[in-house]
């Protein structure tokens, strides 16, 4: 055993710990992993727990041969963390391996190839990311709806009728992602009926992927303990807004921010950044928005409380919550991600998007102040303001026609991603619903 297996392996017994729960992520960003006894960490951290490769969403590893089996090993950088609602579990983060090389399609190795030409800079990019959720419940008739239903203001941002009723959820929420090390910020009730959000410290991007897998982890346990199921579907609800995944970014070298520049404004640094973002919008949607669902959350319209809060125009302004980037002091926020994007997948591509930028010196033009949600379809193509895909086939094609994405997130990877998700368009486009049957069955 090697001496840092057995410190770990020490240490977690000293705490308690009798089992690891290697996780990662598949390619659709849902935790996936096993179940080891802490005695075989040094195996763990060497070669990795073995999974048939097929059996996991989006590899497209062969059934047969060497190339079938998945390996999750241990990331040696990141030290098993008690999981405080699963006494004598641990948590070990793990990268994909295959054949014994770093798997090219694994989300979670995709990002770390990102930061690598993020460090040959001598740069850290850092992310702060603010998770919406909802708390539902599926009543006997197979209906969802909301866990707490007197949750029914008109305008429910900020309620603090119906948050004290979630408080016992919120805070073993709140009390397990400190106890696994993370900052929790705040926590409110959200736009939308049974919907939340909780922010943390922002973190070195990676970190941050890692944090935002832990925080579903926790509240899908916490959620179902308490008979509620924890949802981030972008939108359950037509009427109402959707749930949004929205980053807080900046870049740094050593403790200098490279994003800011003494002002109100963002350093010509970000500013190219922010163009390369604005530049492959059309294509990182798919990565950010990338169910069918998503695709009703990024429209401009009325819902009960006034407003959707999701950009479909590709601008950027001060503190503009209408736009696809919202600049800030040191930072911009990107408003386009979801609730059900990939974190790895997000960030590697995000990265790409700005690190493209930087390199041809893109400008992204003058920032808009305007509320873009009141602005006619032909008001922003006067502006040259383009509209995000609105559709995930639209979103498909963009990301396929872009070498730049397409080449940073790998073509193993773009191939099976790009297939799962036009699957996933067709069966949609397929699929007879009740809205359909209600409006034409008896019509014609």
């Amino acid at each position: 055993m090697t001496a840092e297996a057995h410190a770990w392996q020490r240490r977690l017994a000293d705490a308690g710990v009798h089992t690891l729960l290697v996780r990662f992520a598949d390619l659709e960003g849902v935790a996936k992993g096993k179940l080891v006894p802490l005695a075989q960490m040094d195996e763990v951290l060497t070669t990795g727990a073995g999974f048939a490769g097929p059996s996991i969403v989006g590899t497209g590893l062969p059934r047969t041969g060497p190339r079938s089996e998945f390996y999750a090993r241990i990331d040696p950088t990141r030290p098993p963390m008690p999981l405080p609602w699963w006494p004598g579990v641990a948590l070990a983060v793990a990268d994909g391996f295959v054949a014994g090389e770093p798997f090219v399609a694994c989300p979670r190795q995709t990002l770390k190839r990102q930061t690598a030409r993020l460090a040959e800079r001598g740069w850290t990019l850092k992310t702060g990311i603010e998770p919406e959720f909802f708390l539902l419940h599926r009543t006997a008739d197979g209906h969802w709806q909301p866990a707490d239903p007197r949750d029914r203001l008109a305008k429910p941002s900020y309620d603090l009728k119906s948050l004290p009723r979630q408080a016992d959820f919120l805070h073993a929420l709140r009390t397990a992602l400190e106890a696994a090390g993370l900052t929790v910020l705040q926590l409110d009730h959200e736009d939308a009926h049974g919907q939340y959000e909780v922010n943390f410290a922002f973190d070195e991007v990676l970190a941050s992927a890692d944090a935002l897998m832990l925080f579903k982890q926790a509240a899908h346990a916490l959620a179902e303990e308490r008979g509620a199921v924890f949802s981030m579907m972008p939108k359950p609800f037509a009427d109402q807004p959707g749930s949004g995944l929205h980053f807080h970014v900046s870049m740094w070298q050593g403790a200098v921010n490279l994003f800011a520049d003494g002002s109100a404004e963002l350093s010509p640094l970000a500013r190219s950044f922010v163009a390369g973002v604005l530049a492959h919008a059309p294509a990182l949607t798919a990565l950010a928005a990338p169910t069918v669902n998503s695709y009703k959350r990024l429209t401009v319209g009325e819902s009960i409380s006034g407003t959707t809060w999701a950009p479909a125009s590709i601008a950027h302004g001060p503190n503009n919550r209408t736009a696809l980037v919202r600049t800030l002091p040191g930072r911009f926020e990107w408003r386009l991600p979801d609730a059900s994007a990939n974190p790895y997948l997000a960030s590697a591509a995000l990265i790409a998007a700005g690190l493209d930028g930087i390199d041809h010196h893109l400008d992204p033009g003058p920032g808009t102040a305007d509320d873009l949600f009141d602005c006619s379809p032909a008001d922003l193509t006067r502006r040259g303001i383009g509209l995000l895909p609105q559709t995930l086939h639209d979103a498909c094609d963009a990301l396929e026609a872009d070498a730049v994405l397409c080449d940073a997130l790998g073509t193993e990877l773009c191939t099976q991603f790009l297939s799962l998700k036009r699957d996933e368009a067709t069966a949609h486009a397929r699929h007879v619903g009740a809205w359909e049957l209600e409006r034409y069955a008896a019509r014609f």
